[in-house]
């Protein structure tokens, strides 16, 4: 007896909550995301998001929330706004690295690292805070000055190391930077270093004539890993300059400099969304030390703020 009466009580149950269901729910429709449109495309695209990444972005998001059942009370923008929010989150946490640079040792020694990027988006520096960053973990860190093309490149490099105890390996300007990689190497090997880190001439990504010579120079000294400089502030050209790298190079990792400088962190979407390639560090101030893992949640409170 009692089981029938729970029979019915649940069949009454059931019946009650769908005919509830209507005014319980609704869905969201493919006009609730356009009255968001601009809102949300020009909000990324102020965030120095590129553009074509942003609309991919609404697209996803559109495709995820369409049909998708909401409270009656619920308020429409407020729930859109949040999967926003999550999209963006998801799409930055694919930014985090599973490459782990002291790891490297295990499979070659020295590591040889690689750095390359345009003038002006503070690569000697980060090269200068990757070695500390090295170092004060015990290892044993030389840095390479390739770059026998700028004028005074050399002698930035090394007021750099001389500042963090790092020795330097230097060739002559205008020598050949693939012979100075190969004769520091073969030091390397001999004086038991762990990591070399090898500095290349900062080139414009549409410079062919350099990019041919940074080929070269991976050529001889065949890096473990290749890591690309970009300027945070200088939103949708890094993003360019992520792929053109990526395309004659071969980028296997970023490291995103001058989020200190009121960077709105758009270009991390943009690099990760665009070249699919991790972002190892952030570069989050002047000092040796400000060198930062990556950081999903940093990131999008910078582009959210």
């Amino acid at each position: 007896m009692f089981g029938k009466l729970k029979n019915a009580l649940e069949k009454t149950f059931s019946k009650i909550s769908q005919s509830l269901e209507p005014i319980k729910s609704r869905e969201i429709t493919k006009k609730d995301i356009d009255k968001l449109y601009d809102e949300i495309l020009f909000s990324l695209v102020e965030a120095d998001v590129a553009y074509d990444v942003a609309e991919k972005i609404i697209d996803h998001l559109s495709k995820k929330l369409i049909g998708q059942k909401i409270g009656r009370l619920e308020k429409t923008e407020r729930f859109i706004k949040n999967e926003f929010s999550k999209i963006l989150y998801e799409i930055l946490k694919n930014g985090e690295p599973d490459i782990d640079l002291e790891s490297l040792t295990k499979k070659s020694k020295p590591a040889k690292i690689l750095v390359m990027g345009v003038n002006g988006v503070g690569k000697t520096t980060t090269i200068a805070k990757l070695a500390k960053h090295l170092s004060d973990k015990g290892y044993k860190v030389m840095v390479v000055a390739a770059d026998t093309f700028r004028a005074g490149a050399q002698e930035q490099l090394k007021i750099h190391c001389k500042n963090i105890g790092v020795p330097i390996f230097q060739g002559k300007y205008g020598s050949d930077p693939g012979a100075v990689v190969h004769d520091a190497l073969k030091h390397a090997e001999k004086t038991g270093y762990d990591f070399v880190i090898i500095d290349t001439a900062g080139r414009q990504h549409t410079d062919i004539d350099l990019m041919n010579e940074i080929k070269k120079v991976v050529k001889v000294a065949r890096p473990d890993i290749k890591i690309l400089i970009l300027d945070a502030l200088t939103g949708n050209d890094a993003i360019i300059q992520a792929e053109e790298f990526n395309k004659n190079i071969g980028v296997d990792a970023v490291i995103l400099t001058k989020l200190d400088a009121d960077a709105s962190g758009g270009p991390a979407l943009s690099i990760i969304a665009g070249i699919q390639k991790p972002i190892l560090y952030l570069g989050v101030g002047q000092r040796y030390d400000d060198l930062v893992p990556y950081s999903a949640e940093y990131i999008l409170n910078k582009i959210l703020s």
